[in-house]
Order: C-alpha cells, then structure tokens, then sequence
C-alpha cells in the first residue's frame, strides 16, 4: 500500500471509528462524513432518513452506477430501570451478546448528555455467585452499571437517563504495527474507509467515474432497510460490506470478498462476474464467496423496488459482530477493486 493510502486510511479508521453511531443515532458521522468529504472536494447531503448521499459526474451518462457502505453498528438501548440504580437493555441490531460482558459503554440521553457505565451480567462476581462463570449472557441477564452515583431508580432518573436511550458500545480501536485494524464494528466501518479512499484517489488523480456515480453512506443497514431509499434510476449498485471469514468459507483478513450469494439469494450474474475479472486481470487478492447467514444493503434497495443489477464486495473480517479484526491489505483490496469498477466501462 502506497505511504499516502495508508496514512489516510489509519488517520480517517480512527476518527471514523470512535464517532458512535448505533442504527439511527448517525448526526455526528453524517456530519464527520460530510466534513471529509467537503475536505476532498465533494458536496454530499443528508438524506431525510439520515444517510449521506453524494453524486458524482461521470465520464457517460449512459447509465448510473452506485456504491454504498453502511455507518450505523450494533449497540443497545435502555429497556427499563432497575430499583438498585441499574439499566435493562434492548439490542439494537445483532451484536453477539456474550462478547459484551464486561465492556464499557455510553450512555447518551435524548437531551445530549452523557455518562459512562459498564456492560455486566447480572451474576458478575465470582465471589459471590456458584455459577458466575457459566451463567448465561443474553439480554434478559445483562445489564448496564452506571458510573454515577446512583441507588436507586428515582437517581438514574434524576441524571436525564430514559427508556430507550442508546447505549455506545466501546468500540477499543487499535492498529497494529503489523497492519491489523482490531475493533468492533469493523463491520463496516472498514468498507466506509475503503470507499472514502476510493474517492481521494480519484480526486488525486483527477479522475471521473466512468458513468455517473451515487455513493450512499446508509445508516440502518443492521435492522435491514439501510438502502431501502436508493435512488430508482440506478442501473448497477456494488455494495461494500464486510466479508465473512469461518467454517467452510474462503474468505481472509487480506483479500476482498466477492460475494455470489447470502441468505437473500444470489447476486446478479453478469455484474458479480465483471468484478471477479477485474480483481483477477489485476492482481487483487481477492476471494468469491457464499454468506449463508448475511444479507446487505442490495437487498433492501431490491424490496424497495430499485430494478438494478447488484454485486457485494467487501473486506474479509473477523469474529463479526464480537471483538473483529482486519487487515489492512483487505481495505486496500477493497478499495483498489472498488476504484477498478468505478472507472472502467
């Protein structure tokens, strides 16, 4: 990867990354989007629904293409207020419940204050409880310790904290020396650097797309209907989105997925095999793969009723929706593919 590339990329992951934006809670990275964007040399909007949308002149009219990648990550929410001072929750989207026992969060109340806390199982002390190690971890044995002073519910009320307040996951960003972008919400946080590289590039060298191009930063992909708002005169939409890694998969933390069916079925035939030559006529690492348990932003721009071919790429990552890890080979991957589709006809 070139100096410049990698540079930008780390510099924008880590802002990108610790901007909290759980489904529907996305005013501060719509408006670090289009802070990054305008720095580029881009105008973008904010969509009524809360996606940042941006429109690019292409070298052809003859058709529209489109890509997008979604902001919003898993989180939880306030479900109701326990007499000892602390929190119920509900989940927002699907984060793997287990891996959240013990982590730090947020608390963001509807008037914009904020307090931090604890994620914990009800049965947290080895001390104190015979089966604190094999309890279960779901949602109904989950809780949020506040770090206030709280003894009761009258208390939590007192600081502004509600119902249905969102609860920020911390989301422990760090890259490595050796290149690994280790996180939560990687997923896909990773494919919104690797598109917004993408854009850099084509302002560094001057580049149109080849047709004119719509990206979407959608912001409820995880609860399904993040692109559900696509623009209806899109011809061919390329969505960026993690890639799974596990079991019988091919996918790897290096290389960019291409994705040839998920649990919505398969992809369009003639578009996912123009990707799958451009990857493979110009040494991209690149993998084709089947998500048997994974459905994108293609998929609700389909329901909603956009008549489009549809392709899914995106980096290969780990332990999705726990503690995942990339490389950042696989953003490169992504972003070089994604460049390739964008400027050739």
């Amino acid at each position: 990867m070139k100096e410049t590339d990698l540079n930008f990329i780390k510099q924008f992951a880590y802002e990108l990354f610790l901007t909290d934006s759980p489904t529907g809670y996305s005013n501060k990275v719509d408006d670090l989007l289009i802070k990054t964007l305008a720095d580029l040399g881009y105008n973008a909007i904010k969509t009524n629904k809360g996606n940042v949308k941006l429109f690019i002149e292409g070298e052809s009219s003859e058709k529209n293409i489109a890509t997008s990648a979604h902001v919003d990550t898993l989180g939880l929410m306030v479900r109701s207020i326990n007499s000892d001072g602390t929190l119920n929750v509900t989940n927002v989207g699907g984060p793997s419940i287990p891996t959240l026992d013990g982590e730090y969060c947020k608390i963001v109340t509807r008037n914009n204050k904020e307090y931090t806390g604890t994620i914990l199982c009800k049965k947290s002390s080895v001390h104190v409880y015979p089966d604190a190690q094999s309890s279960a971890r779901n949602l109904d044995t989950m809780i949020v310790r506040i770090d206030e002073v709280v003894k009761n519910a009258d208390d939590v009320l007192k600081l502004g904290i509600c119902n249905g307040d969102y609860i920020c996951i911390d989301p422990k960003t760090t890259i490595t020396p050796s290149g690994f972008i280790k996180s939560r919400f990687i997923d896909d946080k990773g494919s919104v650097c690797a598109i917004i590289n993408t854009l850099r590039r084509l302002k560094e060298e001057n580049k149109k797309p080849a047709y004119n191009t719509y990206v979407y930063f959608v912001n409820q992909e995880e609860v399904g209907h993040g692109a559900a708002t696509t623009d209806k005169c899109i011809d061919e939409f390329v969505t960026v989105d993690m890639g799974c890694i596990g079991l019988d998969l091919a996918g790897n933390e290096y290389a960019v997925s291409i994705c040839a069916k998920d649990s919505g079925g398969p992809y369009s035939y003639d578009l996912t095999n123009k990707l799958i030559d451009l990857a493979s006529n110009n040494n991209i690492n690149y993998v084709v793969d089947i998500f048997p348990q994974y459905g994108s932003d293609i998929g609700a721009a389909w329901r909603s009723g956009v008549d489009c071919q549809g392709a899914l790429i995106g980096p290969g990552v780990n332990a999705s929706h726990g503690m995942e890890r990339t490389h950042l080979d696989a953003i490169e991957a992504t972003s070089n593919l994604l460049y390739l589709y964008l400027t050739n006809k």
